[in-house]
């Protein structure tokens, strides 16, 4: 499994690589030399250690620019839900983003101190962003530092940013591997360009469709357990920088650039036909670092949280630490049992009560660290409990390891029919090999195993016309059937 090391034209999970930028592959491949197998957490590795090199940078960052707030920015970021998701998952949308931050933090260091040195750094991220994940990140970079420059009036950055020496750096990181990717596959250009970015945006291709409101209780979700505080922190940045145009131009260009980078991403795959989560992760930096920023002010000032700032956050805890316990009974379909529930209450109310006095006595100074314990115990709860029930629920792990151990003898052609791309590619990653689809039209000619909805076995001998299709087992957590259906142009006899 995964054993070629062709950097033009190689698989991964068991799905061509031209569909995708090479950034995770590479580091996929180096974890897996590292690990010497291919294995779960190998596969993780590069976005764990990209969003820690992200996470380390922020703190860097805000020591060098804004001095104070290093440690609440990158602990906010670190601590956030959807940066600890995506941190620990097998995927481009981490990379990306890991790489976007550093870009655009990149700039404005130059934009700040008007160093050009700082523009090397933001050409090199942003090319491997663009391996990462592909023009996305070239756009929205562009479009992000268009509307800043174009609300503070100052074009001349523009055109200073456009700087020769970065654009050559920028060419020298995408462009050998775009040109010999195209070479290799004539197809890249169509599947790649036309299909995974402009067809998944303009069209409903992939089967991603959600509405235009979608990304805005993402970002929400994806901000905990921040939330509270960082809406707030993004309307105290929108208000004051409505002031500050009139009264003090310049001041608050830092939470205006911030905020930009934090809502232009949001909205602009809102506009997508195609919507998932990860889309918007670029964004969540931009928020967290905002946050920092307000809390660093908030200090300074010697404010403390209003009562219902302090309230609101406490509750979002500790109903984060209630819904981490009582996940695992839903996804069963269990009703909480009475002790569930008791342990539920008390952490509930020793949550919100300790949160609420802990800010209203020290106030914003220790928010980190109040907040950061119902994290933890959230974690603890979420890998103890929920985690295992989701491996079951929604991994392909158990369902190869059921295929494996049901599929005896010679049969290594898989494909599916009516299941989750997730399941798909889940498959391609445990199996080593191209999972075909029947609702693409991919019917192998060979005898292979399907791995179908539950139930499904009269509309694949419908589509199959004649060939023997033999149900073989199933994995009845997830609703799924396997079935055996012989090769092409062999006699048929009734199935059982």
């Amino acid at each position: 499994m995964l054993q070629r090391h062709d950097w033009v034209t190689p698989t991964l999970w068991g799905q061509p690589w031209l569909e995708k930028p090479p950034l995770y592959y590479w580091g996929a491949m180096l974890a897996y030399q590292a690990a010497g197998s291919v294995s779960d957490w190998a596969a993780r590795l590069p976005s764990c250690v990209l969003a820690t090199v992200m996470v380390f940078f922020i703190y860097v960052w805000a020591r060098r620019f804004r001095r104070g707030m290093q440690l609440d920015a990158a602990l906010i970021t670190a601590a956030s839900v959807m940066v600890i998701g995506f941190g620990r998952g097998a995927s481009t949308d981490m990379p990306l983003t890991a790489m976007f931050t550093i870009a655009m933090l990149s700039w404005w260091g130059w934009y700040e101190l008007q160093n050009r040195l700082w523009l090397l750094p933001f050409y090199v991220c942003l090319g491997l962003g663009t391996l990462a994940k592909g023009p996305v990140a070239i756009f929205l970079a562009g479009v992000i530092l268009l509307l800043f420059v174009g609300l503070r009036r100052g074009w001349r950055f523009i055109t200073a940013t456009l700087w020769l020496p970065g654009i050559v750096v920028f060419a020298a990181v995408t462009l050998p591997w775009f040109i010999a990717v195209q070479r290799a596959n004539p197809q890249f250009f169509r599947v790649f360009i036309l299909e995974h970015n402009l067809a998944r945006y303009a069209t409903d291709l992939y089967r991603h469709k959600q509405p235009f409101w979608y990304f805005v209780p993402v970002a929400l979700l994806g901000l905990l357990p921040w939330t509270i505080f960082a809406v707030a922190a993004l309307v105290d940045a929108i208000r004051d920088w409505r002031y500050s145009v009139t009264e003090e131009p310049g001041k608050e260009d830092l939470r205006l650039f911030l905020t930009i980078w934090f809502l232009l991403p949001i909205l602009f795959f809102s506009l997508s036909q195609s919507k998932l989560p990860g889309y918007i992760l670029p964004s969540i930096p931009a928020g967290t670092i905002l946050l920092a920023d307000f809390i660093l002010r908030r200090e300074q000032d010697g404010d403390r949280p209003p009562f219902w700032l302090a309230v609101s956050h406490a509750v979002l805890c500790a109903a984060m630490m209630v819904a981490a316990l009582s996940v695992p009974f839903r996804l069963v379909h269990q009703e909480i049992t009475k002790a569930a529930w008791i342990v539920a209450v008390a952490l509930a109310i020793i949550g919100v009560l300790t949160i609420w006095l802990s800010l209203r006595a020290q106030g914003y100074r220790i928010l980190r660290f109040a907040t950061l314990v119902p994290v933890l115990i959230t974690f603890a709860l979420v890998l103890r409990g929920t985690a295992p029930m989701i491996d079951v629920l929604q991994s392909a792990r158990p369902v190869a390891l059921r295929l494996a151990s049901t599929t005896l003898g010679e049969v290594r052609t898989f494909a599916v029919y009516d299941v989750s791309r997730s399941v798909e590619y889940g498959l391609g990653f445990y199996t080593g090999q191209k999972i075909a689809s029947y609702e693409r039209n991919e019917i192998p000619e060979v005898k292979h195993v399907v791995v179908a909805a539950a139930g499904s076995q009269k509309e694949l001998e419908y589509r199959l016309k004649g060939r023997k299709v033999e149900w073989v087992g199933r994995f009845l957590p997830q609703k799924l059937d396997f079935y055996l259906v012989s090769a092409a142009g062999a006699p048929a006899t009734t199935s059982p």
